[in-house]
């Protein structure tokens, strides 16, 4: 495998992500939604791929992951799936799929599981959600967390800022992941908290933690790819580093795809049978 900075290309399993974290080695993750792209991700030498419930935004363009469901999930990691050989592959829980009860949250992420072919599952919530985690992880099912700005909760907090700056808040978001790490989970999502309350939770904690706009302490980082590539336009939050700028490439290949087009360039004789 011609990945880069990559010499292990044995498959990332859920236990090497704990086994990197005692090593003290960070953990590169990036989302992505479909096969191409999935397997240029995975190409590259990432640890972790999360098919993201931000599909919704970034494939569908609604404004909230809210709208996303269960069978549109499995559509997404299925795709991604097919794209990857080395990366572990998490998939979102989409909101509505796991909050009803523990019976429906097994019963969905079952179906999610054994429909897309993916390596583990991600839900939003500490103990509100706790006994339905269990119960997925019961199935035999690896559960990764997800605490600070949960976006499936948006109409509740009312704004994308950032959680946890005042006691309170922070002191719950340290007992949520004490109980996610007690209940199974392997690792835990933090995003848009406070870097200093972030690395104070990853380092009492022995699974990793994957930070988004939660500085540079945690265990690990995963950004949307489609923002860290510059595709998308008019989304800078303070966290987001552009790697390239792909929006201006494609826009400028297309423009001089219909210039040749209308100018009778393209095809030209070599181009043609």
């Amino acid at each position: 495998m011609a990945g880069y900075l990559v010499s292990d290309t044995r498959k990332v399993t859920t236990h090497r992500f704990i086994e990197m974290k005692q090593r003290g080695e960070k953990i590169s993750m990036l989302t992505s939604y479909d096969y191409t792209m999935a397997g240029i991700v995975d190409g590259a030498g990432i640890d972790g791929i999360l098919v993201g419930d931000s599909a919704s935004n970034v494939m569908a363009g609604n404004g909230t992951t809210l709208p996303m469901t269960v069978e549109q999930m499995i559509y997404h990691a299925r795709s991604v799936v097919r794209g990857v050989n080395r990366a572990l592959v998490v998939c979102d829980m989409p909101f509505g799929s796991y909050q009803i009860d523990r019976h429906e949250g097994v019963k969905n992420a079952i179906h999610i599981m054994k429909e897309s072919g993916c390596d583990a599952l991600k839900l939003e919530g500490g103990e509100e959600i706790i006994d339905t985690v269990k119960g997925i992880l019961d199935a035999g099912i690896p559960v990764m967390g997800h605490l600070g700005l949960t976006p499936q909760s948006i109409n509740k907090f009312g704004t994308y800022a950032v959680r946890a700056k005042d006691e309170a808040e922070a002191e719950k978001l340290r007992r949520d992941a004490v109980l996610l790490q007690e209940a199974g989970c392997f690792s835990i999502v933090l995003e848009k908290v406070p870097s200093n309350l972030a690395g104070e939770v990853s380092a009492n904690l022995t699974i990793p933690t994957i930070g988004i706009g939660a500085g540079g302490n945690t265990d690990g980082q995963i950004l949307v790819v489609t923002d860290m590539l510059g595709m998308t336009k008019g989304f800078s939050p303070r966290f987001l580093r552009r790697y390239a700028d792909l929006n201006s490439v494609i826009n400028n290949a297309i423009g001089q795809y219909v210039a040749d087009v209308k100018a009778c360039d393209f095809p030209n004789e070599q181009e043609s049978y």
